[in-house]
């Protein structure tokens, strides 16, 4: 199934909170708001404005400041309609006024005749600017669903997985009365943002905070613990595989060698946790979450256990404790 396209009118009509809103309204060039942006970024059309067209970003978003506003302004004073007029030729997205800067009537009439859309915001370039490729780098980031639930223990994000039935949704609940709190159950959709970052939310927003709990159904987590209970998205800094204990595997009793789990070209630590009766889940995923905010610190205990028990056998004290340690029955 092929992946629907982010046109100039989705852009519009993004609803987002406080200093990620952009403000936009459409002035003109209204039949061309289907249009799609086909590429995340901005240009300034100073240069196209000059009639210089050569390697001209119309791909892209074409953001008017307050330079390209008044070189307009002057084009047509002076009666230079031919570079306006190439410059609609080009099939560009939209083009955009900021400060609520007014365009000159006969620019808003080669956009009319030219299918092209003007907006308007009343945020000034440069804020503008940095807001829309943020919103352009979460729209195009790659993503994918990964089955698993993602929860925040401490402050890190935690994805839990493993085979259906092995305890994910329980374990995680156990997390949330304990007052950690849930991301999402069962289907979460991640997207590597800056090609570094892998954040995760709900595939559903509609369902992503009701959690299904066998023998029980579903509930609504919000309802229940409150929206202190509960996230929009995390970023993912963990993963926790749970499987069910295997006498004849052998786990990691040191945690010296960290083992990685590629999420969209981006490496995140792994931890397999065997899964028996009597062992305490929750727990034991707290005391991994604060780990792994020691290790950012720059504090690994494993590997410091490590350098010790290397330096305890190069001083000699291995031998003198085990040479002076006498058994007598």
């Amino acid at each position: 199934m092929a992946e629907k396209k982010f046109t100039v009118l989705d852009m519009l009509e993004l609803d987002l909170p406080g200093h990620d809103a952009l403000n936009l309204k459409c002035i003109a060039g209204r039949k061309g708001l289907p249009r799609a942006i086909n590429v995340p970024d901005i240009n300034r059309p100073g240069l196209a404005l000059s009639g210089f067209f050569d390697s001209f970003a119309y791909q892209r978003v074409q953001l008017f400041g307050r330079g390209e506003a008044a070189y307009l302004t002057k084009l047509f004073s002076e009666g230079r309609r031919e570079t306006i007029q190439k410059f609609f030729e080009y099939k560009v997205p939209c083009c955009v006024f900021s400060m609520d800067r007014q365009p000159d009537p006969e620019f808003l009439q080669l956009a009319e005749e030219a299918c092209c859309p003007v907006l308007q915001t009343s945020i000034e370039s440069t804020d503008f600017s940095s807001r829309l490729i943020r919103v352009f780098s979460n729209i195009f980031a790659p993503k994918k669903t990964l089955h698993g639930v993602l929860v925040e223990v401490y402050g890190v994000g935690i994805l839990l997985t493993g085979h259906s039935g092995v305890g994910k949704s329980e374990t995680a609940l156990e997390l949330i009365e304990r007052g950690h709190r849930l991301v999402a159950d069962d289907i979460v959709e991640v997207r590597c943002v800056n090609g570094n970052i892998v954040l995760g939310t709900g595939a559903n927003s509609l369902i992503s905070h009701h959690m299904e709990i066998r023998g029980l159904g579903i509930i609504n987590v919000a309802q229940l613990y409150g929206v202190g209970a509960i996230r929009d998205q995390k970023e993912i800094q963990l993963v926790v595989k749970l499987e069910e204990w295997d006498q004849a595997k052998v786990y990691d009793r040191l945690g010296v060698d960290q083992k990685y789990m590629d999420i969209l070209g981006v490496k995140v630590p792994v931890l397999d946790i065997p899964v028996r009766p009597g062992r305490n889940l929750p727990i034991i995923i707290e005391a991994a979450a604060m780990n792994d905010r020691l290790k950012k610190m720059g504090y690994n205990s494993a590997r410091e256990f490590n350098q010790n028990v290397l330096k305890w056998i190069e001083n000699g004290q291995a031998q003198d404790s085990y040479f002076k340690n006498d058994d007598t029955y």
